[in-house]
């Protein structure tokens, strides 16, 4: 009996910690204010900026927080101090991190590898 619980323990952990997996998706950090909808110059005066321009403003100067768009959906993201967040701001990046719902804790961003027809 105590053998078979080991086991059953054992499994339980193995089975958490594959749920818990780091996981990559391909997709935009912007802000949750302005979302996919940058450049309007409305929020921000009169003044057209780029997207990262725009992101960069909306969380330093307005509050707002990182968001990871991908596929369609929004994902909030967890660790707002990430290093990486503010130089990718409006970027289409490959993040990697921990999903949890609709909100990812981020571990690591690159920049997707030129295709060899970009070169």
């Amino acid at each position: 009996m105590k053998k078979a619980l080991t086991v059953f323990a054992a499994a339980l952990f193995l089975s958490a910690t594959a749920l818990a997996a780091d996981k990559t998706l391909n997709g935009t950090i912007s802000d949750n204010m302005c979302n996919a909808k940058h450049g309007g110059g409305d929020e921000h005066g009169a003044k057209k900026m780029s997207e990262s321009d725009c992101v960069k403003a909306c969380v330093d100067g307005h509050g707002a927080k990182y968001v990871f768009l991908s596929g369609g959906k929004t994902y909030k993201i967890e660790n707002q101090d990430f290093a990486d967040l503010k130089a990718h701001a409006g970027h289409k990046v490959a993040l990697t991190g921990e999903m949890k719902g609709d909100t990812i804790t981020v571990s690591k961003i690159e920049m997707p590898a030129k295709s060899e027809k970009s070169k």
